[in-house]
């Protein structure tokens, strides 16, 4: 069982991969965290010092390392499923749920986070707003690839459970 947790940052992927490597008693990861440890530096610290393009092939390569092993739950990036075909093939390779919470949610959980988000550093409440409602745009087409869609109040470790014993 591989599966992946997609969606936009602050939805809560990283606490559901957690939840979910625990009750299941497989691996989980953090792309982002893998990323940080190969690397020895922040994705701030790597948006900062080679650019965006650099680190979504670092993404890519790193999602397809993960690969590796044979059971596993892992959280992505936001931006994950939007490159270098790597929604195509987390679908072939596992079961992709996207997490969708709404923009009101998403802004007020990242809001105290901006610092930490090499995306979101500068902006401020009301652009982070306008910000998440463009990439979120942006994004939809990707994330809507995934095979289960989980919404808001939906969004549960019972429900995850259920869905992911389903499809695997």
């Amino acid at each position: 069982m591989k599966v992946f947790l997609l969606g936009m940052m602050g939805t809560g992927k990283s606490h559901w991969m957690q939840l979910l490597a625990a009750k299941f008693k497989i691996d989980g990861y953090d792309l982002d965290s893998l990323i940080e440890a190969h690397q020895e530096k922040t994705i701030g610290e790597i948006f900062e010092s080679e650019g965006e393009a650099y680190f979504r092939q670092l993404e890519a390569d790193s999602l397809r390392q993960v690969d590796q092993k044979n059971k596993y739950i892992l959280a992505t990036g936001g931006g994950t499923p939007c490159f270098h075909n790597n929604m195509h093939w987390m679908n072939k390779e596992g079961l992709t749920i996207w997490i969708d919470e709404s923009i009101g949610i998403l802004a007020s959980r990242l809001s105290a986070e901006k610092s930490h988000r090499p995306l979101l550093k500068n902006l401020t409440d009301e652009a982070l707003v306008e910000w998440l409602q463009t990439k979120l745009s942006e994004r939809t087409a990707f994330y809507s690839l995934a095979k289960i869609r989980l919404q808001g109040e939906n969004i549960s470790l019972n429900n995850l459970t259920k869905l992911i014993h389903q499809y695997a």
